[in-house]
């Protein structure tokens, strides 16, 4: 599954502002344990797969891992030591908009305990505060 998109609209995307609750995407659809969003915030593409790694490595390959978020807003960087002014600088990355509640990662074909621990490890990979939650 991809984590950025292959191609969009506009090269450069405004920055806007990140707040509230998430509408959808509150709940599991797909496993029995996932990982969900207690603050807002952005995840950039690479602290995604950080995350998803940490997963895959602690469960040796067992069980499957669905990734419900998806980097689909550009963000740009100015070159190092630049002067101010001169316009907006060249898009570098994609970042994913994660609301509270939001569900970032999905689990199932495991126990709730290497589920758990699984989690555990992902949430060190992300800036924002998460919990794990469970079908039960």
């Amino acid at each position: 599954m991809a984590i950025q998109p292959a191609k969009t609209k506009f090269r450069k995307a405004q920055r806007g502002r990140l707040r509230g609750k998430a509408a959808t995407g509150c709940s599991l659809i797909y496993g029995e344990y996932g990982l969900q969003a207690v603050e807002c915030g952005y995840l950039k593409t690479n602290q995604i797969e950080s995350a998803r790694k940490a997963i895959m490595h602690y469960l040796k390959r067992g069980g499957k891992v669905w990734i419900r978020v998806l980097a689909d807003k550009s963000y740009t960087a100015r070159p190092a030591e630049t002067r101010m002014g001169g316009g907006k600088g060249a898009p570098v990355g994609f970042k994913a908009g994660v609301r509270t509640g939001h569900v970032i990662f999905e689990m199932a074909g495991v126990t709730g305990k290497e589920a758990e621990e699984a989690m555990r490890l992902a949430q060190f990979k992300l800036p924002i505060r998460t919990r794990v939650i469970s079908q039960s």
